[in-house]
């Protein structure tokens, strides 16, 4: 590991790995194979770049990623890595010129999309190369159970056969154990390492809360938390994701649209701002952000339930990369319940597919409607346990209240049966409140005796119930597109007066300005930081990264500019010295940040 370790501090500039990094390198370096599951912000890339620029020959990665490819290059170039991208973007003559440097053992890393890698002229390509290693990135899209399936990544376990005495690295940040196990098969790494780092995600405070007002609640939570900050907004349609965008933008919001349907220039040129500036907004589809580096992103807000709770980890894992507090706000409602059931419905999956996807449906509900420790649950689902509630979510910062909603779950249940189990939420609430509407009168509902029984709460908190009484499987939702609720097996004890049923109180969501917690600063810096250097440090790196052509953060991280800012170097080999400063950003940085720290000493 001492040519590893050399490789980390002289080419990317830190002192040390982080766990299991060493012990993941070492096997890819000894030519074994490795599945890696961690999390977003980790130092998954590491993983791969070390022992690729280790090992004889050139480290090609496999990612779905076409659109990030180019930055993920010109970081490395940044680095002095010789690294290349083959992909559609190109034109013939560069093609060739990147094709001969492979061949001829000018390149460490070469970045492939899996559809250009099943051809049989990159297979011939590959063949004639040395190569280092395979890394799949984003491994879990090989999973058909997975939230971002991606078919070209079922060819891959062709590399196997093809080239067996290559080691492959498998990566991704999230994946269950059925997704786990179908990575496996699918790429043949049954002798693989494996490497479970860790799902949590302190920094990270998970906030879910029911639709309301979206509008008015994703308002409120960016102009009292999160004004000038760079987030992301996803929304379950393109026509949302539109006018969300359009909506925020009105609002004094940098907001960017991100979906399928835009134009591929449209969304490069999106995702290159977002990348680039700061403060900007992109509300987009689940589309977007795969393999996003930007390590500051403060927040990601959820207009729509996820379908899945690996789809909502993976989501919200791309805030708060850099460690710094960041925010994951879901707004949820029934709404969402019955257009995700529909949708599933009318999928072309088989019943086994749909099955287990009900089955993770209903998970993510019962994430939504828990009244404990989010977190807790949530590593609960990928196999972790927390020894204590995290204090870092709604519900530790905000204990739920409970009350005994007995009489009224029955009295819902009741109404449903009287009905029919022909009718939606609306027209049962109308039924227990006895409202004079003419559907109650067209189907004669004046005359149950369940008409009227339910005036003591109002028309919202009928809804808690119903939903509630969904998300704990007492009632499924007819899938026919009209909503229909039905009655469940698991009803029938609580109907009989066997047992008896707490409901959450359902509350606004409070701004994170009035919580009792500590969060640690995000853009701000600390009072041993001279503010005015900090802007002069921020400034540089903002015109070296448009110099450049690449986001600020691939210059020099925010850490980086902090201890430049205690630090104060004085000369090349104390600049070298600080975290984050490889060989190649002390030769080509260092004296230009040198000579700003040198003006602010002689004022």
């Amino acid at each position: 590991m001492n040519s590893a370790l050399h490789v980390l501090q002289q080419v990317f500039g830190y002192d040390s790995f982080r766990p299991p990094q060493a012990a993941i390198i070492d096997t890819v370096i000894a030519g074994g194979d490795a599945l890696v599951l961690m999390p977003t912000g980790g130092g998954k890339s590491l993983c791969y770049q070390v022992p690729a620029l280790v090992r004889d020959g050139c480290g090609v990665v496999i990612s779905p990623l076409i659109a990030l490819m180019q930055d993920q290059v010109s970081a490395l170039h940044e680095l002095g890595v010789r690294a290349a991208y083959l992909n559609s973007t190109l034109a013939w003559d560069e093609v060739r010129q990147i094709e001969d440097a492979l061949c001829q053992g000018e390149l460490d890393l070469l970045y492939l999309a899996p559809e250009r890698l099943k051809q049989e002229r990159t297979l011939a390509l590959l063949q004639r190369a040395q190569l280092a290693l395979f890394a799949i990135d984003e491994a879990h899209c090989v999973s058909q159970w997975g939230h971002d399936f991606r078919a070209d990544y079922l060819e891959l376990g062709m590399l196997h056969a093809q080239f067996p005495q290559v080691p492959r690295i498998a990566l991704t940040a999230t994946a269950d154990v059925r997704t786990r196990k179908e990575i496996i098969e699918r790429l043949q790494l049954q002798e693989a390492r494996q490497f479970i780092a860790g799902f949590d995600r302190p920094n990270i405070c998970y906030r879910i809360t029911l639709k309301e007002n979206p509008r008015k609640q994703l308002l409120q939570f960016l102009r009292e938390e999160h004004r000038h900050d760079a987030g992301i907004v996803y929304c379950l349609s393109r026509q949302k994701t539109e006018e969300t965008a359009t909506w925020l933008h009105n609002e004094g919001f940098t907001a960017l649209p991100y979906h399928a349907g835009l134009s591929a220039a449209q969304r490069e040129a999106n995702q290159a701002r977002f990348l680039r500036e700061d403060g900007i907004i992109v509300v987009a589809t689940i589309a977007f952000g795969m393999g996003i580096d930007k390590p500051d992103v403060r927040f990601v807000a959820h207009l729509d339930m996820p379908k899945t709770i690996e789809a909502y980890y993976q989501e919200t894992g791309r805030a708060g990369r850099d460690g710094q507090s960041a925010d994951a706000l879901l707004l949820y409602g029934l709404q969402d319940v019955l257009k995700l059931r529909q949708m599933l419905a009318q999928s072309p999956g088989g019943e086994e597919f749909k099955r287990v996807e009900q089955h993770r449906l209903n998970a993510m509900l019962g994430l939504c409607e828990l009244t404990t420790c989010r977190r807790e649950a949530l590593l609960r689902y990928f196999g972790e346990t927390l020894p204590s509630p995290c204090g870092n979510c709604d519900t530790c910062l905000y204990p739920v209240q409970t009350w005994d909603a007995t009489e009224a779950a029955r009295l819902a249940l009741s109404a449903v049966y009287r009905t029919g189990q022909r009718f939606g939420v609306n027209h049962l609430i109308d039924v227990l409140r006895a409202s004079d509407t003419d559907k109650i009168f067209q189907f004669d509902h004046q005359r149950l005796n369940v008409y009227g029984k339910g005036t003591q709460l109002n028309a919202n908190e009928w809804r808690s119930v119903f939903r509630q009484l969904v998300a704990r499987n007492y009632l499924s939702v007819d899938l026919d597109g009209y909503g229909a609720l039905r009655l469940e097996e698991s009803c029938r004890p609580l109907l009989r007066g066997e047992e008896t049923l707490a409901l959450r109180v359902d509350v606004s969501i409070k701004s994170a300005k009035a919580a009792k917690r500590t969060k640690t600063p995000a853009p701000a810096i600390s009072g041993d930081i001279d503010p005015v250097l900090w802007d002069a440090l921020r400034g540089l790196r903002q015109r070296l990264a448009e110099e450049h052509k690449v986001p600020p953060y691939v210059i020099f991280h925010n850490t980086t500019l902090e201890e430049l800012c205690r630090r104060r170097p004085a000369n090349l080999r104390e600049f070298g010295e600080i975290s984050g400063v490889g060989a190649s950003k002390q030769e080509r940085y260092g004296p230009v940040f040198l000579e700003l720290l040198r003006q602010f000493s002689a004022m």
